[in-house]
């Protein structure tokens, strides 16, 4: 008889006393199935990876976001002040501010048309 021992899977109780010994986890079984471990780590790695770039793509779209509702509300204010700006009213307070010679005219425009 030779001395090789073969190794089977282990079932049951021998399983769990091969577990608590240390048995389970030997340089044998990580030789057999380093395919499995290296895929499994960079899966993992990549997994990781993945979520922290799309945890930043999420927070540039937030920033962004926010940044846009900022500029919408300033152009609302801007055409808002223009709108004031450009009355009537305005203009001749505006007028009379500066103290220019111009006055607004009393009747509104009206067309020519040629006969």
């Amino acid at each position: 008889m030779s001395d090789k021992r073969i190794y089977t899977t282990s079932t049951g109780k021998k399983a769990g006393k091969d577990i608590i010994q240390g048995r389970f986890f030997s340089l044998d079984f990580f030789k057999r199935n380093a395919v499995y471990i290296v895929a499994l780590v960079v899966m993992a790695l990549a997994y990781i990876a993945n979520k922290f770039v799309c945890q930043s793509s999420m927070q540039e779209v937030i920033s962004l976001r926010t940044e846009l509702a900022n500029a919408q509300t300033d152009l609302v204010n801007s055409s808002a002040e223009y709108s004031s700006m450009i009355r009537e009213s305005e203009m001749t307070k505006l007028m009379r501010e500066k103290h220019i010679d111009l006055t607004a005219p009393e009747e509104p425009p009206y067309q020519l048309r040629s006969k």
